[in-house]
């Protein structure tokens, strides 16, 4: 998981110490021709707070010249690996605020502070607006309605399955809605996963109004004293205005109490748009993000979280139905870095 972001990183790392080290030899060299005389007493003047820092407290102040080269190569890094533009942006940006004018002991890696900071800003646009699911199902008012959106075969109805048998395994009951009456052959599948879990499945004909089929799920819900209605929706494309509307109905009518985005890690840029549109046409209350056991690069969860301001709330990592992972932006970083 994440071996062409970690070896990347390595390089990187590599490369901006060797720099710093070649910054810490000019600056003696130019301290050493202060000291002669050698650049003559207006120079003094404009290099006195480096000098200080050198000379008395053996100390190097980062300057936006050290950290130009730096950034670009981080840039670069970051965009390689899935990590949204306007994100990397925002992460160049901190870094930048952090960094300039700190000051850097001698033999200390210039590396550790720069992928310290890089750590912190990655986890904090990670843990933004973040909730824990489970005591948020806990606390929530039965049964909670909880409806999943995203496009084709990115493991969506898989998805389901995951956390219904997450749910069941914590003591839950639990009723799926098969809410994808257009897609050939969706509601056999999901019908699939409910025989094998020993779910109720609520479902209508192909074709029926999908607004229904989750509604009268919940209604049935009620009447037994289920806890949890989890619910499939068609998969569209976020481009597509009549589905994406439809969508807004099947929400008015059966007001969720979650509304879920699932796409795969693999998807990179192609998910945090989607994800990006969802948000702003229906919204939603977080992500799932699928095979990221497969993603070498890891920066789609970090973009996703950025672009809708939404946690990412679990991550699948196979395709058992245990192989559902809570997320924790620590956990992330760990493995990225």
């Amino acid at each position: 998981m994440f071996k062409g972001l970690r070896e990347k990183l390595k390089a990187f790392r590599s490369k901006v110490d060797e720099e710093a080290e070649r910054a810490v030899k000019a600056e003696e060299s130019k301290v050493e021709e202060v000291k002669k005389g050698e650049r003559g007493g207006k120079n003094k003047i404009g290099f006195k707070q480096k000098l200080s820092a050198l000379v008395l407290e053996r100390e190097i102040i980062i300057d936006e010249g050290k950290l130009e080269g730096i950034l670009s190569e981080l840039e670069i890094l970051l965009l390689e690996s899935d990590v949204a533009f306007d994100v990397v942006e925002e992460i160049n940006s901190k870094l930048k605020d952090r960094l300039i004018g700190r000051r850097k002991k001698i033999g200390q890696k210039l590396s550790d502070l720069v992928v310290g900071e890089l750590k912190d800003i990655i986890k904090q646009i990670l843990d933004v607006n973040r909730f824990d699911f489970d005591e948020y199902i806990k606390q929530a008012e039965k049964p909670a309605n909880i409806i999943f959106v995203g496009v084709n075969g990115t493991g969506k109805t898989t998805t389901i399955a995951k956390v219904a048998k997450r749910l069941m395994d914590n003591g839950y009951s639990v009723v799926i809605a098969a809410g994808d009456t257009f897609r050939a052959g969706a509601i056999e599948q999901l019908e699939e996963h409910a025989k094998r879990l020993d779910v109720r499945l609520i479902k209508h004909k192909a074709g029926a109004d999908p607004a229904a089929v989750i509604y009268d799920a919940v209604r049935h819900a009620e009447a037994r004293g289920i806890d949890v209605v989890l619910a499939d929706t068609a998969g569209r494309m976020h481009t597509k205005k009549n589905l994406i509307d439809q969508l807004g109905k099947i929400k008015r009518v059966t007001k969720p109490d979650l509304t879920i985005f699932v796409d795969e890690s693999l998807a990179g840029n192609d998910a945090v748009e989607r994800a990006r549109m969802f948000n702003e046409a229906v919204g939603i209350d977080g992500s799932i993000l699928t095979k990221l056991d497969a993603d070498p690069k890891g920066g789609t969860a970090i973009s996703i979280s950025y672009v809708t301001e939404k946690p990412v709330l679990f991550v699948g990592t196979g395709q058992d139905y245990d192989d559902l992972v809570k997320f924790d932006s620590q956990w992330l970083i760990e493995r990225i870095f």
